[in-house]
């Protein structure tokens, strides 16, 4: 492990705009955790339309999975329509929520402000953030690498009411999301996953100090069953973010099942 004070992985599943509740009654149905691997700890964030229906149906079958939310808005109730507040969201069933998503800043236009605002919503609200990091393709190619790195993690963790809670012990996770690797026919490494966590693991300390001790690193770029095992058993690697394999029941209990 990187050195965060988990010693179990983890496996992620964002279902983005996929998966309405019909769909995923039927994920439910059909998921199986594979025997031996009850130490991995499961995280799904679908939509939110289907957060009902997974409390419900997980609950039945004694899935040992958690839930999170995949968008929140900062404030706790007012007139946003279409939002939701993270309060709501805990008393749906999430206890998770994903932050600083490539799309959420690419295509919503979301700046590292609200990324900010969100964390310390979730905080309020009992929800564990789950912050994501990652620098374009184009960032990778011109060496930036760690200065996008870099801004992420200190936009997300300056306010001081943030780094406060992660030192008395509310749980954070980071996700590093190599945008880079996501659907423009390059792939990344485990070394290249190794590498960006090291950098990470590096920052979270010089801004958390011994706070950064215990915050797992999870690996979020095109994870598959033929390269999950690989990637979870890369140095700095604590777990994965998975996309599009996280739909499909079978993918991805073959990805849980990787995990060492």
């Amino acid at each position: 492990m990187s050195g965060s004070a988990a010693n179990a992985r983890i496996v992620a599943g964002n279902w983005k705009m996929h998966m309405g509740p019909s769909r995923a009654r039927a994920f439910v149905e059909a998921f199986r955790h594979p025997e031996g691997r009850e130490q991995v700890e499961v995280l799904l964030f679908p939509p939110a339309v289907s957060l009902a229906t997974l409390v419900d149906g997980l609950r039945g079958r004694g899935v040992q999975a958690r839930l999170g939310v995949q968008n929140i808005h900062p404030e706790r109730e007012g007139a946003f329509t279409g939002e939701i507040s993270a309060e709501m969201a805990r008393e749906a069933g999430a206890r998770f929520i994903l932050v600083g998503h490539s799309e959420r800043r690419q295509i919503f236009g979301e700046s590292p402000d609200d990324t900010a605002r969100k964390i310390a919503a979730a905080f309020r609200a009992g929800l564990t953030p789950l912050l994501c990091v990652g620098e374009t393709l184009v960032e990778r190619q011109a060496g930036r690498l760690e200065e996008v790195l870099g801004r992420h993690l200190d936009a997300a963790l300056s306010p001081r009411g943030i780094r406060d809670r992660i030192h008395d012990g509310e749980r954070f996770l980071v996700a590093y999301e190599p945008v880079w690797a996501i659907g423009t026919g390059e792939t990344a490494t485990p070394a290249d996953a190794s590498g960006a966590h090291a950098f990470i693991r590096s920052r979270l300390e010089s801004l958390l100090g011994d706070g950064a001790s215990g915050i797992p690193i999870l690996y979020g770029g095109s994870v598959k069953p033929a390269n999950a095992a690989e990637l979870l058993n890369a140095q700095g690697v604590d777990g994965v973010l998975v996309g599009g394999a996280s739909l499909d029941p079978v993918s991805f209990a073959k990805i849980i099942d990787g995990a060492p």
